[in-house]
């Protein structure tokens, strides 16, 4: 059984989607969850209002550089110390190969910034943290395009997944003779709101979906439960791919 009792977790991204599940999930085992939301202040009391552990809100716009490593900062003086990071928050804009090219510019810009750059402050913040202890527990949320590539508008978001992967793998290998686990957790489609709206205007979408539907974002955060709880600790450096055989390899 997972337990998660006296755990401090930072979620980023965690007012909706992957998010949102994610922390009730890790409320649900134990846990005191520190949630950062971009913009939807409401959604993340929303979601908090699940929860019995009474999760703590900070603002944070990954999109503007130095704001990731503001955000470790807040929630440590908040909570006193972390166990484990888990970096979800993402955005994927289009950007066609035809665009401008300060459109295409500012969509790969902004896209690393908050997929990969922020991301990256976030996990050398959890190293210099863990590191002292001799322990802890860094989980990204890439996607299955990491592999799989995506599609021509994408190849941005794509790119910025890929090397999340990497970063991953990297920091299980340097940082392992420290106590520090670093797991990939790659989505194929979520039955988030976009993905419902899209299925909604493209139900041939899912014949191409050997389970019938989208990953229920409670089966993410069962994963991500299940990974922070330490019960697997040699999985590290490894990615888990969840997306009912969308993409396999």
């Amino acid at each position: 059984m997972i337990d998660l009792s006296g755990k401090t977790i930072l979620v980023t991204g965690a007012s909706r989607g992957i998010g949102a599940a994610t922390v009730v999930a890790l409320d649900r085992v134990g846990a005191q969850v520190v949630m950062s939301y971009g913009a939807s202040q409401q959604q993340g009391e929303e979601v908090a209002a699940q929860c019995s552990n009474e999760p703590i809100l900070l603002q944070a716009d990954l999109s503007r550089p130095g704001a990731a490593s503001l955000l470790f900062d807040r929630a440590l003086a908040e909570v006193g110390d972390i166990d484990v990071l888990i970096n979800n928050a993402g955005i994927a804009p289009e950007a066609d190969v035809d665009a401008t090219d300060a459109a295409w510019s500012i969509a790969w810009q902004q896209t690393m910034q908050v997929n990969l750059f922020s991301l990256a402050d976030l996990c050398r913040k959890a190293v210099v943290h863990f590191v002292p202890k001799g322990s802890g527990t860094i989980i990204n949320i890439a996607s299955r395009a990491a592999f799989r590539g995506d599609e021509p508008n994408m190849m941005h978001y794509a790119a910025s997944k890929g090397a999340v992967v990497s970063l991953g793998r990297s920091l299980a290998r340097g940082y392992g003779k420290h106590g520090i686990v670093a797991h990939t957790v790659n989505p194929g489609w979520v039955a988030t709101d976009m993905a419902t709206n899209f299925f909604a205007a493209n139900p041939d979408a899912l014949e191409g979906f050997p389970l019938g539907e989208a990953v229920p974002p409670e089966e993410v955060a069962a994963t991500i439960a299940f990974l922070a709880s330490g019960l697997a600790r040699h999985l590290t450096g490894s990615t888990v791919e969840i997306n009912g055989a969308t993409h396999v390899r």
